[in-house]
């Protein structure tokens, strides 16, 4: 597999093309905790997958300085203290069990413990962003939805027609064939890959509405709302289930059916969504963001790194005691 597709807008040959970061962060926990949508709660509602900060708590006080609350982080640049999460992915089987699917990190993140890769970038690769501020957290998507009305189009699955990441020659969510918002209906010989993408553009001044959506917006072919005026870098969040061990269609529902479902009873992909506290060091991700054709895949000249070994080391106490691998956990939403 080569570099150059490794994500579509790393194609565009512009020397001066603003800053593009793509780093893998190590899991820190998988449990059912949300300290954005519903702080203080423990357990949350649903599963969550987490990567980041070891600031990750069951509250994370509002408008704090993150960065100066975690000590370590899980991601490969070590000035990178936020949090990111997602819901996880549970097979179905016919005889009505559950289990976790597993993940695996992306190509050329080999030492990444599951996770998920992180993308910044200016959305039109040619345009000036501003870095968000501390404090600053966002939502994409709705863990509610089931249906195409009222979803991101840029948020979609990848069906992997073989090892080794086979069929991934477009970019994310741009390929008709192999890209669905819901979850694929037939056996991935490769696994599924989930890609979500954050709004772009900021009304300046809230770091976090109560419904965390409402202070960002998508732009409209890459011009900001009146409303939204500040071009912010584009978030997009990869992870990649390993669905391969469970494609023998003698396991699947009798009726045929797709057999995934996401850790919030969802079964049919459209809520898929993520979560987002920022926590960058000082103005660290504003130089990586300024820096041209400077910031690509795990590397970045203005940006401080660190192994997996030592990423991997950072880690936090589980606050919540259950089975996150089976039926105990399905069937108590």
């Amino acid at each position: 597999m080569k570099l150059s597709i490794t994500v579509g807008v790393v194609l565009v040959p512009n020397a001066l093309a603003a800053g593009v970061l793509r780093f893998g962060c190590s899991q820190i926990t998988v449990e059912r905790l949300d300290p954005l949508v519903t702080p203080g709660q423990a357990p949350s509602p649903h599963i969550h997958q987490v990567v980041g900060g070891n600031a990750f708590n069951t509250s994370i006080t509002a408008h704090a300085d993150v960065s100066s609350l975690a000590s370590c982080t899980t991601c490969s640049f070590s000035e990178d203290l936020s949090n990111y999460w997602t819901a996880n992915v549970y097979f179905r089987a016919r005889n009505g069990s559950y289990k976790r699917v597993p993940q695996v990190p992306n190509r050329f993140l080999d030492g990444a413990t599951a996770g998920m890769t992180v993308y910044y970038f200016p959305e039109d690769l040619r345009s000036k962003v501003t870095a968000f501020p501390p404090g600053f957290r966002m939502l994409v998507g709705e863990s509610t939805l089931r249906s195409a009305e009222g979803h991101v189009p840029k948020n979609c699955f990848r069906c992997f027609t073989g090892p080794n990441f086979e069929g991934d020659n477009a970019a994310p969510c741009q390929d008709a064939k192999l890209d669905t918002p819901y979850f694929p209906k037939t056996p991935c010989p490769g696994g599924i890959r989930t890609n979500v993408h954050f709004p772009t553009c900021w009304d300046g001044v809230t770091l976090d509405p109560p419904d965390h959506k409402s202070h960002v917006a998508f732009s409209s072919r890459g011009a900001c709302p009146k409303t939204h005026p500040v071009k912010i870098p584009q978030v997009m969040l990869e992870v990649v289930w390993d669905t391969a061990g469970f494609n023998d269609k003698a396991l699947w529902p009798e009726d045929g059916s797709q057999p995934f479902v996401l850790s919030t009873g969802d079964s049919t992909g459209y809520g898929q969504h993520a979560d987002y506290v920022f926590g960058w060091k000082g103005d660290a991700l504003q130089r990586a963001m300024d820096t041209a054709s400077g910031c690509q895949a795990a590397t970045c000249p203005t940006l401080k790194t660190q192994s997996f070994d030592v990423a991997n080391s950072c880690v936090i106490k589980k606050k919540i005691n259950e089975d996150i691998e089976g039926c105990e956990l399905l069937n108590s939403i």
